[in-house]
């Protein structure tokens, strides 16, 4: 995926998998590598703390943020072997400024955004659809970032401007004696773009290609990587959302109105997401999984931030000189939160709710997770391995073997510190316990209760519900997602 226009058919002058050609290539001066450096990463910090929380979220993915010349403009590689770097262009940002290197990796992130959501091939393939996406994503750039017009260099612009592609669908339909849409009612949807574009007599395509929108093996366009990268941090953002942060909800709401059913894809997406309880809807597929937005919306109340405890040298040091006591600050999250996940091995547990709820777990990051299997007794795993507990490769549930009977005290236990396995203690406080049960077993209260969520499979008994004290508690849907 990369930012901007240049002739087509035109190859990257080195691999761009291999980070040590990248910048090895042409160096800029130290000078322009440090400025552009500090506007990139000014230009993440304002998308983490204000204007799109979304983009921040797939930023902190990209491991690898590499000033080369091998690219002109800038570049987000989705490579075969999952990482996703980012490229960019030291002379190109200096020359932006802040601001435009803002729109450059706003639009380069609603790329990747956009491939996720519209994965058709033969969509794809289609140069109106191209062009669809550039006036699409700048639309959203210019209104998110609060812009009139697109950043420009020797006084040009340097993407495709939206407004102009209206004037000129104006102009096509008119001609043709057709009513075209309004400038707002045209931008309403990605897909309403796409389509009043394909109205025209002519439609409009790129003059010149854009790098991540050519051949895949170009520009680094692996989908699976983009589907990685993409639902694990539209996860985190629907996360923060629930957590209360006004930005993410605002921005996943607006993405959810331009893409939800404009594609049986998109709504997938959203559906597995569980992102409909933001704005109170079932999706558009009619598959309702109540419980998977449940427990988005639950996970998201037991694994909110906190804070940790640290020394300001800075101030300590003018305290001092003052005569004043040291002092402790509080600033940033805790610690890594502490998730246990524990299955009900008794009786059938369904593998599509399991395989789910593994997807989920793996996709939230600063989660430490610790897999439990139990029935009368505790046994841990970890997902895919091939163990005593019956757990295949591919990760899918099996059964556990031995044992009988079934005790949520004996998870109890163990999870509090009280009993070991195998002569070893669960030595950590977890934020949250998820139990996935039938329910059937001698009823507990655990020491803290509002930790415990408990998913009950159909024909379960949901006693955790008015339990005193009552239990965050939801049935589940046993058939495969």
């Amino acid at each position: 995926m990369a930012y901007g226009t240049r002739a087509a058919g035109h190859r990257p002058v080195v691999d761009l998998a291999d980070r040590r050609a990248l910048e090895r290539w042409r160096p800029a001066e130290p000078a322009v590598v440090a400025e552009a450096r500090r506007l990139k990463e000014a230009a993440l910090l304002d998308f983490g703390l204000t204007e799109s929380v979304v983009a921040s979220w797939i930023y902190a993915k990209c491991p690898h943020q590499i000033p080369t010349t091998a690219v002109e403009t800038a570049a987000v590689v989705a490579g075969g072997d999952g990482s996703c770097p980012l490229l960019y262009n030291p002379e190109f940002f200096v020359r932006l400024g802040l601001e435009g290197v803002k729109f450059v990796l706003f639009h380069e992130a609603r790329h990747l955004v956009h491939r996720h959501l519209f994965a058709d091939p033969e969509l794809r393939a289609d140069p109106v659809f191209t062009l669809a996406a550039e006036v699409s994503i700048n639309h959203v750039a210019l209104v998110r970032l609060g812009r009139t017009e697109l950043p420009q260099i020797d006084g040009r612009p340097t993407g495709v401007d939206p407004r102009e592609i209206h004037e000129d669908y104006v102009a096509d339909l008119t001609a043709q004696g057709l009513d075209p849409l309004g400038y707002d009612d045209f931008v309403e949807t990605d897909m309403t773009v796409f389509t009043e574009l394909r109205r025209m007599s002519q439609p409009p395509v790129p003059a010149a290609s854009c790098v991540h929108l050519t051949d895949p093996g170009t520009a680094g366009g692996d989908q699976e990587t983009i589907d990685e990268v993409v639902s694990s941090s539209l996860l985190n953002s629907l996360l923060a959302a629930r957590r209360g942060h006004p930005g993410a909800e605002r921005e996943l709401l607006d993405l959810m109105d331009r893409t939800d059913g404009t594609s049986e894809h998109a709504s997938r997406v959203w559906g597995r997401l569980g992102a409909g309880v933001l704005r109170g809807e079932t999706p558009r597929t009619r598959k309702v999984d109540w419980w998977q937005r449940w427990l988005v919306d639950v996970l998201a109340s037991k694994l909110r931030e906190g804070e940790r405890l640290v020394y300001p040298k800075k101030r300590g040091a003018l305290l001092a000189a003052l005569g004043h006591d040291p002092m402790l600050s509080r600033r940033g999250p805790v610690r890594d939160k502490v998730l246990v996940i524990a299955y009900d091995t008794s009786g059938s547990m369904p593998d599509g709710v399991v395989s789910w709820l593994t997807e989920l777990v793996g996709a939230i990051d600063g989660v430490v997770a610790h897999w439990l299997s139990f029935d009368a007794v505790v046994m841990p795993f970890r997902p895919g391995e091939r163990s005593e507990t019956g757990v295949p490769p591919d990760g899918v549930w099996g059964k556990v073997y031995g044992g009988g009977g079934t005790s949520f005290q004996a998870v109890a236990d163990y999870v509090e510190g009280r009993t070991a396995v195998d002569g070893d203690h669960f030595e950590e406080i977890p934020d949250a316990v998820v139990m996935l049960t039938d329910g059937y077993a001698p009823h507990i209260t655990p020491a803290e209760p509002d930790k415990w969520i408990w998913l009950i499979t159909a024909g379960g008994d949901d006693w955790p519900d008015h339990h005193t004290p009552p239990m965050a508690c939801h049935r589940v849907t046993t058939g495969d997602r």
